[in-house]
């Protein structure tokens, strides 16, 4: 059989079980069911070490990422005239930098956000037990009126 039967032979097999296991993207319209509850957890510490090494990697390639700028530079610079290796060498130096720095903006996006969550949900989960302290004081079912 050659590939091209064999692809064929194998898109055919998977349309056929694709279409007999197509489902709507809505309610059921009846009682429904228990909603499936999905795999994936994280918590504030998943996000706060995720940050965390988001942070060191921006500190490390902003250090690290810089040591051969300078000579890079002058080696294009002194080869300029003579050589075509000193344009070209010029050009690998500018488009190292620019990498480097849309990483450095990419790792410190992604460590400002994650800190800015873990701050922004913590502030919510404050307010939201707060209200519900005073909701249960205002309501008369605190801990005195109970029993």
């Amino acid at each position: 059989m050659s590939f091209d039967e064999e692809w064929s032979q194998l898109k055919s097999d998977a349309a056929d079980r694709s279409s007999s296991q197509t489902r709507l993207n809505q309610l059921d319209g009846g009682g429904g069911g228990p909603i499936p509850e999905g795999d994936l957890k994280v918590t504030q510490s998943d996000l706060a070490a995720i940050g965390d090494e988001a942070f060191k990697l921006y500190r490390r390639l902003d250090t690290d990422g810089d040591h051969a700028k300078q000579s890079s530079y002058e080696a294009a610079t002194a080869m300029k005239d003579d050589f075509a290796l000193g344009s070209a060498l010029s050009t690998v130096t500018d488009t190292w930098n620019s990498q480097v720095d849309t990483l450095l903006e990419a790792c410190a996006h992604i460590s400002n956000h994650l800190d800015y969550s873990k701050n922004a949900h913590a502030d919510d989960e404050y307010y939201i037990a707060t209200r519900f302290r005073y909701a249960e004081l205002d309501s008369g079912f605190d801990e005195r009126t109970r029993g």
